[in-house]
């Protein structure tokens, strides 16, 4: 049992990584439909590359979406209006037209026996105009209605039998007042006066839209068109191979998928759809386990960037999968090309493009028209690597955002015009859907920042911001130990030239050398580069208690660096820039003062830990060679040869670099910078044979 549990142990984080990707697949796979698919894939403009295709049972032939659209569209348009004339209305109308009528009589003419006659023909000519208009009917005013030709006709329902009539035929309110204005003016011994203000205080629609059964007819209009238009026999031949698929022949394929899909769908073993889909997410996993594997073995062995890119890849699928439940027509909404650039910002171009692969890889299992999709996405996605290859400002994502609509946008129409030779199907819909995904992908920035935070890497973004001299600890360090930061500044040039020399990574390699020095801050004055005024604060200390300042400021530099939440790999270079060499001036001081004494190496020594990689080294020996280089008293090419040598040599007896991956080629390369950079610092010129 503990061999076994020892075992376990010493493999752990085998056992990790296989879970990881396990804990992936199984994630993945969940995404995917559980169905069958159809096993040819086809494209509309390009010719049939299978073999002659004979249909394998009858199946209908489905309309395109575009033609049903239309049909319904036409049918919303054309579909006809249905009205219930209120008659009874009618009644209520007139007996109220009456009743009013003896008020604004009487307030005109009062009870006067010899206006009887005229107010009988005033009354009588007033019920005959409102019957006549009434009896025609009187439209209720809505939209429906507006715009529509004389000629259209609309179903009147008159106490519960339907009669269709011309729209003309009908009074609305505006054509009511002109007819009775047309038969006032008619009425000479009538008072026109009173009856045109009772009536058009009576007019009142008695006509009345009837939203109710309009709808259930319509209903009833759109559940008659079909989805099919004529059928396919087993056994007819389909289409031949190199024969082109035309818009008839491609929606007879579509229409031949959508069946064998449904038929296996009910007819297959979902235990095997699922077999299937393991085996093909797990290739596609494998194939990106043996990449990081041959070509970045040092992201493979580091768990959180694992985890990183898979769920980059998970996160990608995942809201793929959701837009599809949707609409189809969403998945171009999906801002796909988030996932290269956030692996390109945290690791490099080629792993970006390689995980990019297979995210649409496993994408293109997911959704209709594969092809198109992989074809869209991957020429995207290569240009939109493209344009972070030198990220360095943030408004560069907004450039991006531009580039991706763009792509987008010219390939789309590129391929609608090879397989349609028009412009016809070009939808301004998935302009905005592509104008959709361009804009969120201005979301990687606050995406990045999260990823930063949860998996504490670092990106030339934050290592940019923090490179600034006007950063807050920096401008902090320029004032309180102005010596110290114009040393750092020196550091960071000599350290970026050489690690731009020998390969690696030339901004943190800048950023850590900023800060390598800040714990020098609560006491600059210890430090030679702080002291203009001639006073040595080490005069009044013995050496030990110099050797604990000294030794000091690479903790208090951590401290500070954690403070101000610097992030590990800054903190890094504060760590390891002396390693775990010795403070020489105050140690052989030691042993001066006491011969013969034994001088405990410990205090005198710097905690490291040593450097782990090319730029930690770097930093090293330009901090070593930079400090060295201000105490020369003879400034020439052979001492500054010298002491570059001496400096650097003795770094490598010592062990300095045992686990950094920097070669001693790389380290006679830095050699020959460093050299170069400080005789162009002081100025000194190469002496020419005479």
């Amino acid at each position: 049992m503990n061999r076994i549990w020892d075992f376990f142990r010493q493999n752990y984080s085998y056992f990790y990584k296989g879970f990881l990707f396990l804990a992936s697949l199984a994630i993945l796979v969940s995404f995917f439909p559980k169905e069958a698919t159809f096993k040819y894939e086809f494209n509309k403009g390009r010719p049939w590359p299978h073999e002659d295709l004979i249909a394998p049972f009858d199946f209908p032939i489905l309309k395109a979406p575009e033609e049903v659209e239309k049909e319904r569209r036409d049918v919303i348009d054309d579909h006809e209006l249905y009205f219930d004339f209120n008659i009874a209305l009618n009644e209520t109308i007139r007996d109220d037209f009456k009743k009013n009528f003896e008020a604004y009589w009487t307030a005109k003419y009062g009870v006067v026996p010899e206006n009887d006659l005229l107010k009988q023909v005033t009354l009588d000519r007033g019920l005959k105009i409102l019957d006549e208009i009434l009896a025609r009917g009187i439209l209720q005013s809505i939209p429906e209605t507006e715009n529509r030709p004389p000629g259209y006709k609309v179903t009147l329902i008159v106490q519960r039998v339907g009669e269709r009539v011309h729209l003309s035929n009908l009074f609305n309110i505006h054509t009511a007042f002109d007819k009775l204005n047309e038969m006032l003016d008619k009425s000479p011994q009538a008072d026109t006066e009173v009856l045109r203000q009772m009536l058009e205080e009576a007019l009142t629609p008695n006509i009345f839209y009837n939203k109710k059964v309009t709808q259930s007819e319509l209903e009833k209009y759109l559940n008659r068109i079909s989805a099919t238009r004529g059928m396919v026999q087993q056994g007819e031949r389909i289409i031949l191979q190199g024969e082109l698929i035309n818009k008839t022949k491609y929606q007879i394929l579509e229409s031949l998928r959508t069946e064998y899909e449904a038929r296996l769908g009910i007819d297959s073993e979902y235990y095997l759809i699922l077999a299937g889909q393991i085996l093909l997410v797990a290739i596609s996993l494998m194939v990106l386990v043996f990449f990081l594997y041959f070509f970045r073995r040092d992201i493979l062995e580091d768990n959180k960037k694992v985890i990183l890119i898979l769920l980059v890849i998970i996160l990608m699928v995942f809201i793929t999968s959701i837009a599809l439940k949707f609409n189809e027509q969403y998945i171009y909404a999906v801002p796909l090309c988030i996932a290269p650039i956030l692996i390109r910002v945290f690791f490099d171009t080629r792993l970006s493009l390689y995980s990019y692969l297979i995210t649409i890889i496993l994408i293109g299992f997911l959704v209709p028209n594969s092809f198109q999709f992989l074809f869209m996405e991957l020429i995207t996605g290569i240009i939109t690597i493209f344009s972070i290859v030198n990220l360095q400002k943030r408004s560069q994502f907004l450039f991006t955002s531009l580039v991706v609509f763009i792509s987008y946008s010219a390939i789309y129409t590129g391929l609608n015009l090879i397989q349609e030779g028009n412009f016809s199907t070009v939808r301004p819909l998935d302009f905005a859907m592509f104008g959709g995904s361009a804009l969120l992908i201005l979301f990687s920035y606050p995406l990045i920042y999260l990823f930063e935070k949860i998996f504490g890497l670092v990106t030339d973004v934050t290592m940019l911001e923090l490179s600034d001299t006007n950063s807050s600890l920096l401008r902090e360090l320029s004032m309180r130990a102005p010596g110290t930061f114009q040393h750092s500044l020196q550091v960071a040039n000599l350290a970026e030239e050489s690690i731009y020399e020998i390969g690696g990574d030339a901004l943190l390699t800048r950023t850590g050398a900023l800060y390598h020095d800040i714990g020098k801050m609560d006491n600059p004055m210890y430090f030679i580069e702080n002291q203009v005024t001639g006073v040595n604060p080490h005069d009044e200390l013995t050496p030990e208690e110099s050797a604990r300042i000294i030794i000091g400021h690479v903790i208090k530099g951590i401290e500070k660096a954690k403070q101000a939440k610097l992030p590990d790999q800054i903190i890094d270079f504060i760590r390891t820039h002396h390693g775990n060499s010795k403070v020489g001036y105050f140690f052989a001081m030691e042993k001066q003062e006491n011969p013969g004494e034994a001088v405990d190496d410990s205090l005198y020594t710097y905690p490291g830990p040593i450097p782990y990689s090319k730029e930690t080294s770097v930093v090293m020996m330009a901090d070593s060679v930079e400090a060295a280089s201000r105490s020369l008293k003879i400034i020439n090419e052979e001492t500054i040869n010298n002491l570059v040598e001496g400096i650097i040599n003795h770094q490598v007896d010592s062990g300095q670099f045992t686990n950094s991956n920097i070669t001693l080629r790389d380290i006679n390369k830095i050699k020959k910078i460093l050299k170069k950079k400080l005789m162009n610092i002081y100025h000194i010129r190469i002496e020419y044979p005479k």
